[in-house]
Formats: structure tokens, C-alpha cells, sequence
């Protein structure tokens, strides 16, 4: 048999069936239609609902604050995941054992979902304690824009799911957690999806996760994910469990327990999210490494490492915050057109001079103040100099270890601005290197030492 209700929502209907894993309980389904504007007035939970009913395995990279989770969103992906890995990281130093709070989390996922208009799918650890707990932590989310959880099976102090020192709650504990959220969900009036993770496949066995998956399925959960399966095959076993209550799949970069294999193939075995928990934390943290070396050795990092300023500030909303500011703006409020920093007025290598004040004007009213004028620095055109424009310095630095760390040229006359890029040649005098070499043709090496890291550096007049 089959029921149907109408949900507050004009664009959702329930409908009420049996349980894909035993006959002895009922389960809501909800199907969402779009409106005539598609997503736009719909939850986010209903906006996941949508993604889990599509065909194929669906991507989510793990985000760990609201900027990465803008960088989720700007390139493309249709939903994301929170990472506690990631959170401890990046809000604590610390590592992922049971130190970050509930309120923490909540915190930090109340930024993350407020950055970004795609479904969020929050780490809720082990619910933060017994079912009561849980139940709190399930409002907690809910409140917070998360469109769904991950409830975990672990004791506390919870463990990483692919480090040492993992323990699970029993049988029936693990059960009533589950319960206890979806009774949560039903008394808040949501729609929030319940993923219910078990680390017992490394705790215990094999044969119990697959027990406890089947279990927690029966108990409510809408999508089952079992953590650190050790091979292809034990993938294949979890995806026979409930075959209708969709499966996620954690591929733990860098080297977890669980085989990496690709999305056609994760789909093919069964699996319907995918979570990609460490990339952004890990390239994140490698990109931090290289620049810092790079400035203690005395230069910047290499110009293509990192974005430019103006990159910087799209990424970040600066213009589509100034754009915005314009509707509201008035006369006497009106904000400066040029918001944009100049790369004149905010160079280093920039002097500023101001106009001279007429004394009898040293008292005009605040509407007319003086003007200051920034002028930039550049050398005279007279001389032998005059033709150094026309030429460019080429800067190359080598690694002690043999790779290349950057090759840049630069106008010959934008003397102070090389400093900018290799800090290392401040205090070289390279203007008198440069009128020295300024008459003569074709390309010269006007340096070539090695810096406090052992890295070669050269600068050549081309």
C-alpha cells in the first residue's frame, strides 16, 4: 500500500510506502519539483533530494570554511560536504580527535552555508554525545542551513575515520541514534537528510558494518555510508545492503584504506555521493609550505602560484559588493566609482606629493578639501637611460634541488618593482649595473649568486 499527504511545500509530495530494507516499517519519500524559477524558493534539503534522485554518481569535494566552500560553488559542483578533518585544522591547529565542540561546528557551518546557495552536507561527528544529544544536534543543523548530516556509530572521543584507536557504540545504541534524529527532523517540520556513517568495518568486521549499515537503513537513514572498506569487493557487498537507500563513498586522498577509483566506476558499483574530504586542506596546506619557503629564502612566490589582486578581490565579491552599494547609494553618500586599488597608488615604489595649499584657502569648508596627488616614480628619460624602457630585465631563480622556480621579465626601468618580486636583490644596486650595460646590444648577465637557501639566482639585461 501506498499513501499520499501534500506537504506545506506546493512544489513536494509525500508519499508514504514500505521500507526498502524490511516490511516491518514505513518510510517517508519526498519528491520535489521544481517551480517555474527551478531551485530558486526551494530548501536545501530539497535541493540534495534532487541531486540523490539523478541518475550517475554525484561529486562533493569537502569544504573546511565559507571561502573554500565559495571556491566549491564558483567551480560548478552542485553540492558539498563539511569536513571535521578540515575544521579542527583549519579552526583549531588541531588534529581530528574528538577536541572540536557542537558549537563549534555549528559555527563554522553557519558560515559555510551562509556563503554559498548549494546544498551543504555537515560532519556531525557521533551527534556530540547519547540520543538526546543527538537530537540537539540535529535542530542545531537544521537552524544552521545545513541541507543534511553524517551521524557516526563512534564512542567519544571519536577517532579520524582512517587512524588508529577507533571503537563503536553497541548495536542498539548506534540504532537509537539514528531514530533519535529522525524524530528530530519530524518535530522540527524539516526535510534534512540523515546520512548514517558506521566505523565498525575497521573497529570489528566486515560482516558487521554490513549488519549495522542494513540496521540503520531500517531505522530511518536516507543515505548509508560505510567508512574505510578495505578493497573493491567489500564496496560491491556494502551496495547490495538496501539496494534502493542510496550510498556515499569517502575517497580519502593521499592514501586511506578505502581503494581511490573513479566516478564511472564508483557509479557502476552503486554509489551515489562521493566525498572528496582532503583536497582543498591538502593543497591548501602545500601551497602555504612552498610560499612561505619561498619568502624566507628572500623572494616572492613564483606569479603563477597564486592569483592576481584583481582575481583576488572576484573571487571574494568586492565587485559584486560595490555593484550592489550603487543601489543605495545617495548624494550626499555616494561611494567612489574607483573602488579598485591602483597598481600606482598602491605600489611600493610610488612617492606621493602633495598640491601646494593657497594660505587664503587654508580655511574652504569641508566640501572642498585638497586633493592629494600620487605620482609614480620612474626614472628620467634623459641620457643614456632614455632607452631603457624598451628593454626588460629577465629574472630567473633555480632551485638548489635543479627545478625552476621562476623565469619573469620585467620593463629594464621599473627598477624598484624588481624588489617586489625577489626581495633577495634589495640592496643591489642593479640602476648602476643597468647604466652600465644600457649602450651595449643584445642580451647581458648582470648577476648571478645563490641566496641564504642555496637557490641561483640570475638577472639578465635582454
Amino acid at each position: 500500500m501506498m499513501s499520499f499527504s501534500i506537504s506545506p511545500n506546493p512544489h513536494s509530495l509525500h508519499l508514504t510506502s514500505t521500507n526498502f530494507c524490511s516490511s516491518n516499517r514505513r518510510s517517508i519519500i519526498t519528491f520535489s519539483y521544481p517551480n517555474s524559477a527551478g531551485d530558486v524558493g526551494a530548501t536545501p534539503a530539497e535541493s540534495l533530494r534532487r541531486i540523490l534522485r539523478a541518475p550517475g554518481a554525484h561529486l562533493g569535494p569537502a569544504c573546511f570554511d565559507a571561502l573554500s566552500a565559495k571556491l566549491v560553488h564558483r567551480a560548478g559542483f552542485d553540492f558539498c560536504f563539511t569536513t571535521g578533518f578540515g575544521i579542527s585544522a583549519s579552526r583549531l591547529g588541531l588534529p581530528d580527535t574528538g577536541l572540536v565542540s557542537y558549537g563549534e561546528m555549528v559555527d563554522q557551518g553557519q558560515q559555510i552555508t551562509g556563503a554559498v546557495p548549494i546544498p551543504v552536507i555537515g560532519d556531525a561527528d557521533n551527534g556530540y554525545g547519547n540520543p538526546m544529544n543527538v537530537k540537539r544536534t540535529v535542530r542545531g543543523y537544521i537552524r544552521a542551513g545545513f541541507a543534511g548530516l553524517i551521524l557516526e556509530d563512534q564512542v567519544s572521543p571519536k577517532a579520524c575515520g582512517h587512524t588508529q584507536g577507533r571503537q563503536v557504540v553497541s548495536r542498539e545504541e548506534a540504532i537509537m541514534r539514528i531514530k533519535a534524529a529522525v524524530d528530530a527532523r519530524k518535530e522540527s517540520g524539516s526535510d534534512i537528510v540523515i546520512v548514517a556513517r558506521t566505523d565498525s568495518r575497521q573497529a570489528v568486521s566486515l560482516e558487521e558494518s554490513l549488519w549495522r549499515a542494513r540496521a540503520l537503513g531500517n531505522a530511518g537513514a536516507d543515505v548509508l555510508f560505510i567508512d574505510a572498506l578495505a578493497s573493491k569487493e567489500e564496496m560491491e557487498a556494502f551496495c547490495e545492503v538496501c539496494p534502493q537507500v542510496p550510498k556515499m563513498a569517502n575517497m580519502l586522498e593521499g592514501g586511506g584504506k578505502t581503494p581511490i577509483l573513479s566516478p564511472n566506476e564508483l557509479a557502476d558499483i552503486g554509489y551515489k555521493l562521493v566525498a572528496y574530504p582532503l583536497s582543498l586542506m591538502g593543497v591548501s596546506i602545500r601551497a602555504m609550505q612552498d610560499a612561505l619557503l619561498a619568502i624566507k629564502g628572500g623572494r616572492m612566490p613564483p606569479p603563477g602560484s597564486m592569483p592576481s589582486f584583481e582575481e583576488l578581490k572576484e573571487i571574494l565579491g568586492f565587485n559584486a559588493y560595490y555593484e550592489e552599494e550603487m543601489r543605495y547609494s545617495t548624494k550626499s553618500t555616494k561611494p567612489n566609482s574607483q573602488k579598485s586599488y591602483s597598481s600606482v597608488s598602491n605600489s611600493s615604489y610610488s612617492i606621493q606629493q602633495s598640491t601646494k595649499i593657497d594660505p587664503e584657502k587654508n580655511n574652504q569648508s569641508a566640501q572642498n578639501p585638497n586633493v592629494e596627488v600620487v605620482i609614480p616614480e620612474i626614472f628620467s628619460s634623459k641620457g643614456s637611460f632614455s632607452g631603457i624602457w624598451s628593454r626588460k630585465l629577465r629574472i630567473k631563480i633555480t632551485g638548489r634541488d635543479g627545478f625552476e622556480r621562476l623565469d619573469v621579465r620585467v620593463p629594464a626601468g621599473f627598477l624598484d618593482g624588481i624588489t617586489n618580486v625577489v626581495p633577495a636583490l634589495g640592496g643591489i644596486n642593479i640602476k648602476e649595473l643597468l647604466d652600465d650595460a644600457a649602450l651595449e646590444e643584445g642580451g647581458k648577465q648582470l648577476l648571478d649568486f645563490n641566496d641564504t637557501m642555496g637557490d641561483r639566482i640570475q638577472v639578465f639585461l635582454e
